[in-house]
């Protein structure tokens, strides 16, 4: 795409800030221009932001149901799925999986609980409720 051409639509995801593209200039090279957004991309971020909140009401109906910990509420709550907690926190996707499990998450040592509460943005009280969220 052409400096020119660079979108410069302006929306709620980047709330007025302004985010680094490359572009081609006139003279044929790629370099870094300022943009403010682009509608389709504001559109597929925010059906993102809405399905990952789906995912976190589900997931706490049945964390309070105790079909699962309060683990996974937590992943959804923070805007990540099963591969981003894998690669942020440092388990294997396996048993991060086995941790959604109510009786595994209730054994849990209290260094891995501070590793997913300090991945997750939470303190370790929050992480072990989906109350009051």
């Amino acid at each position: 795409m052409r400096d020119e051409q660079v979108p410069q639509d302006s929306g709620r995801v980047l709330a007025g800030h302004r985010k680094a593209v490359y572009a081609q200039g006139a003279d044929g090279r790629l370099h870094v221009v300022a943009s403010s957004g682009w509608e389709a991309e504001e559109i597929v971020n925010l059906l993102a932001v809405d399905e990952l909140k789906r995912l976190a009401d589900e997931a706490r109906e049945r964390a309070r149901a105790g079909l699962v910990s309060p683990l996974e509420f937590h992943m959804y709550r923070a805007r990540m799925d099963l591969d981003l907690l894998a690669q942020t926190s440092g388990f294997w996707r396996w048993r991060i999986r086995r941790h959604f499990r109510p009786a595994v998450f209730a054994r849990l040592s209290p260094h891995v609980l501070q590793r997913y509460a300090a991945v997750l943005g939470c303190s370790l009280e929050q992480l072990r409720s989906v109350e009051g969220e």
